[in-house]
């Protein structure tokens, strides 16, 4: 902003600039007058652009800094050298001035006073309990013994009759009294409130203390002091008051010339503040354009001389406080340099159009229009706005054409032209059309335009209201067409939340239109609700339901389905009637399991398919009935001497039918006609063993097993034959002999008992150990049947091995038979074969190798074993040699693996690495395997190394 005198217009520059601001206002100040310091400042700092100019005042004239040499002004605050009481106390305040105004500052009183220490004297020591009040005698009378009788209270010191406090601060009220008794101190309010929580007793509640006070705290308080001999009561008033502080303040307001300006500060104090205006440090009257009421100022038609610094002050007997903004007026010819006319309007034919004209001025301009070089006149299609835009309707092609705004008002003139360009308007030729559709099919929605082609043309879906976000939905949704003048929308695999209102919006830079379409889509029926159990037997339950949504396709009829802790999810179950139509909402289903916990739900289903199931029902359990599931697959035999073990398999909890669930075990000799009955009172029971003398081993029983539960008992099993316990064999296998096979294996042959055993043999047990271990760590294996021999594995070479056999059947094992001794041979060669070379010629491969020799602890090499195959395949040929070479007949179209080791009594040596033979035709070729020399090998190669020489064939 620019200010020349009371003119002021704002112009473009980052540099703000604004009127007195003030950043610190004087306090007051206390001298001492006997302080050893010799100044006072009264501090004042104000900011403004331009800087503004200081000056102070006292007592309400103005300091004249030139005249006294002790006064200065450094940085806005006054400094006061050699301070006099007589000619510097008073009031003081602060003025500051720039070109945009004068504001003052809130007054600060400067006063004089003597702050010295009082002068120490000696005093006799008096020893007193805190809290209490005492008495400084000065000595009793010559007659008296020195002895006080008792008295009432008598309050010496006491808070004053009113007690003016501000708010926010901490208020003392003290009460001390004499009596003897030492008198209690109590204190209340007169009208009967409670005193506030926050307020603290001190000095055996002698001081009252509250702090931040507040409204609510004002009132009068009685302090009252009592012993036995009587009481009495002190009373203060404590009134509220506060300094004004501001609500609402007044802002710098930039207003053109001939406008009206409203201000309204509001402060809040008690008493109730008062408001005066000041303009320019100097006080503001109600006068010809000026009104002022309280805290309201008001300025009709302003002018360039009612610019200038405003301030609102509020104040009561108990504080004044200060706002300050700046008025600015503006006054200015009109000025398109940052409003011109946009240089293309674009409308369509048959529409409307406004081209705005909106130049900077002050006062308001007056506005006209010319198309081209003639001035535009209003009529019913044309008219000129109150702001000077101008508003065109049902435009037609002639209207196309240049118009220049012209602005005017008494400080000049000024103008700004722009084109209006009229566009044929966009038509939707084939819009969507509504449609019925079923789930999981896929449509088009057309969507085609005709439109003027110099113009851009967006495309836009929105669905029940929100805009489609094709990237976002692009499973469904995809716009489709591939030229301008379409945008057809593609909806696949259909689902019901597609269905609703589709509207395509199309919009060019002079137009926007849009066409709509419903989407019906019908599918499978919605779940049915509220499904309930209206009663419930042991056999049968009664449900209701109200149907669901039909999805646009009647529903034809519903499934009942069931669910219990022991089924496996829902299951279909049978109902009355069999088939429920889609106008049947209850039924019964029927063949449910007694004593079971059920829950249902219901499924609805239309020509187009079986829709979602209903919320589950409530869970109820049906009711007892007589068990009618008897066990499965009674048997038994085995056990101990002398016992009949029989066995079945329990009957599920779902099959129990009630409470109370157990079996009935029933059993009788073969042949004989008189049952024997147990009862055993367990669900979970699957077995039981009768034990008695009399049954002689491997005895036959007719057995069966019942069921019953607290409403009786049910049915019992097919009867079935159970053997009773076997004796164990009483005689142990006869001619033992064992044999070394190797360093690993033996094999062990003996004979069946050369005596009747008296109970039968089911097979035979052999028992080995080392003769380094203990018998009773000993392994075992078992044979089944009459077999009377097998084979020992992974045992160790060179050992001593201690071998028994027993015959056992279900009742247990007999007695063993005689130890016999067999010494595992020797391992076998530990060497593999070294310096392998392989030659081919034709169709032969001749392998040569260094002979292996055992170590004196392993087993002579008899012979070695070569092992080939394919590379493709897994299976392996095996030839036996007891020479150090082999001629293999091969064919010459495959790669070939081959590998050798040596053999002995203690089995197979280790293997060779593997040799890789690859694939040659007509061809001549040597090779060998890796070094096992002592002088050749090369231990941190693995890979296998071959040479190859080819000639050509003659």
């Amino acid at each position: 902003m620019c200010s020349f005198g009371t003119f002021s217009f704002l112009i473009s520059d980052d540099y703000t600039l604004h009127g007195p601001i003030f950043i610190q206002e004087p306090s007051h100040v206390m001298f001492p007058l006997d302080s050893e310091e010799k100044k006072v400042k009264l501090s004042c700092e104000v900011k403004g652009n331009p800087k503004p100019h200081i000056r102070w005042k006292l007592n309400g004239t103005d300091v004249d800094i030139g005249m006294d040499f002790r006064y200065s002004v450094v940085e806005g605050s006054l400094l006061i050298n050699n301070p006099n009481k007589t000619q510097d106390a008073g009031m003081y305040q602060c003025i500051a001035t720039n070109s945009f105004g004068t504001i003052v500052s809130r007054e600060a009183k400067l006063q004089f006073a003597y702050l010295e220490n009082f002068k120490p004297r000696t005093r006799s020591t008096v020893s007193v309990r805190q809290g209490q009040g005492m008495v400084l005698l000065c000595g009793p009378p010559a007659h008296s013994g020195g002895v006080m009788g008792e008295y009432e209270p008598k309050i010496e010191v006491q808070f004053p009759e009113t007690v003016p406090t501000a708010k926010g601060t901490t208020v003392k009220l003290e009460c001390f009294a004499l009596g003897n008794p030492v008198p209690t101190i109590i204190w209340r309010r007169a009208d009967g409130k409670p005193i506030a929580t926050k307020a603290r007793r001190h000095k055996s509640n002698g001081i009252l203390e509250i702090p931040n006070f507040q409204q609510e705290d004002a009132g009068l308080y009685e302090c009252v002091a009592e012993n036995s001999r009587g009481k009495n009561v002190a009373k203060g008033q404590l009134t509220f008051y506060a300094q004004p502080n501001w609500s609402q303040k007044i802002n710098d307001i930039h207003v053109a010339i001939e406008e009206n300006v409203f201000w309204e500060c509001k402060a809040n104090g008690r008493p109730k503040p008062t408001y005066r205006w000041l303009k320019n440090g100097e006080p503001l009257l109600t006068r010809d354009r000026i009104h002022i009421e309280q805290g309201t100022l008001n300025i009709t038609i302003v002018n360039l001389s009612d610019a200038g610094m405003y301030q609102c002050v509020a104040e009561n007997k108990h504080g004044v406080i200060f706002s300050s903004a700046e008025l600015s007026v503006i006054a200015v010819g009109p000025d398109f340099s940052r409003t011109l006319l946009k240089r293309v309007t674009l409308v369509k034919v048959g529409g409307e159009v406004v081209i705005e004209c909106k130049p900077k001025a002050s006062p308001k301009p007056v506005h006209t229009w010319k198309k081209g070089r003639d001035v535009l006149k209003e009529n019913e299609r044309i008219t000129i706005s109150e702001d000077g835009s101008l508003r065109i309707i049902n435009v037609t092609k002639s209207d196309a054409g240049s118009y220049t705004c012209i602005a005017t008002n008494h400080f000049g003139t000024a103008s700004s032209t722009g084109n209006l360009v009229v566009k044929d308007p966009t038509k939707v030729m084939v819009p969507p059309s509504s449609m019925d559709v079923t789930v999981g099919e896929s449509i088009v929605l057309p969507c085609q335009v005709t439109h003027d082609h110099s113009l851009n043309i967006v495309f836009t879906w929105s669905f029940n209201g929100r805009l489609i976000d094709f990237d976002r939905d692009g499973d469904h949704f995809e716009r489709v067409g591939g030229q301008d003048s379409a945008g057809d929308l593609m909806i696949r695999n259909i689902q019901l939340k597609h269905a609703g209102k589709y509207v395509c919006m199309v919009q060019t830079s002079v137009d926007r239109l849009s066409a709509a379409a419903d989407l019906i889509v019908r599918g499978p029926p919605g779940p049915p609700e509220a499904v309930t159990i209206d009663e419930i037997t042991d056999t049968t339950a009664q449900l209701s339901w109200r149907p669901g949504p039909d999805n646009h396709s009647p529903i034809t009829m519903y499934v009942i389905q069931a669910r219990t802790p022991f089924s496996v999810g829902w299951q279909a179950v049978n109902t009355v009637p069999e088939l429920i139509d889609g106008k049947t909402f209850t039924a019964t289903v029927v063949g449910l399991n007694p004593w079971v916990e059920y829950e249902f739900r219901t499924v609805a289903a239309n020509v187009i398919g079986i829709g979602e199931p209903s919320r589950p029902s409530e869970k109820r359990r049906t009711e007892e009935a007589l068990p009618e599931v008897t066990p499965a697959n009674v048997s038994g035999g085995g056990g101990s001497k002398s016992e009949l073990v029989i066995t079945w398999e329990t009957v599920p909890e779902e099959l129990q039918n009630g409470r109370g669930f157990g079996y009935v075990v029933a059993f009788r000799p073969y042949g004989k006609m008189i049952w024997m009955l147990t009862v055993l009172a367990s669900a979970d029971a699957s077995r039981y063993v009768f034990r008695n003398e009399s049954v002689r081993p491997f005895s036959p029983f007719e057995v069966k097993v019942g069921v019953f539960n607290n409403k009786g008992e049910g049915p019992f099993s097919p009867t079935t034959v159970v053997y009773s316990a076997e004796e164990e064999p009483t005689k142990p296998p006869a001619s033992i002999f064992a044999r070394s096979l190797s360093a690993t294996d033996i094999e062990v042959f003996w004979a069946s008992p050369m005596e009747k055993n008296r109970g039968r043999i089911q097979g035979y047990e052999v028992k080995y150990w080392r003769h380094d271990d203990k018998e009773e760590n000993a392994r075992k294996i078992r044979t089944i049947g009459n077999q009377t021999s097998t084979k020992i594995t992974n045992l160790k070479g060179s050992a001593l091995y201690h071998l028994a056999v027993k015959a056992y059947n279900s009742a247990g094992t007999g007695p063993a038979s005689a130890t016999v001794n067999v010494t595992t041979r020797k391992p076998p060669p530990s060497q593999p074969p070294g310096n392998i070379i392989w030659n081919s010629s034709d169709s032969k491969i001749i392998l040569n190798w260094d002979q292996v020799k055992a170590l004196d602890n392993e087993s002579e090499v008899k012979g070695y074993k070569v092992l080939y195959r394919w590379s493709r395949q897994s299976s392996t040929s095996v030839i036996e040699t007891n020479k150090t070479s082999v001629e293999l007949s091969l064919p010459f179209d495959e790669d070939y693996i081959i590998e050798i080791k040596p053999f002995s009594d203690g089995g197979d040596g280790s293997s060779s690495e593997q040799i890789r033979i690859p694939k040659i035709s007509n061809a001549y070729a040597r090779g060998a395997g890796p070094s096992t020399s002592n002088a050749c090998t090369l231990s941190a190669i693995s890979t296998i190394m071959i040479s190859l020489t080819a000639r050509s064939s003659l």
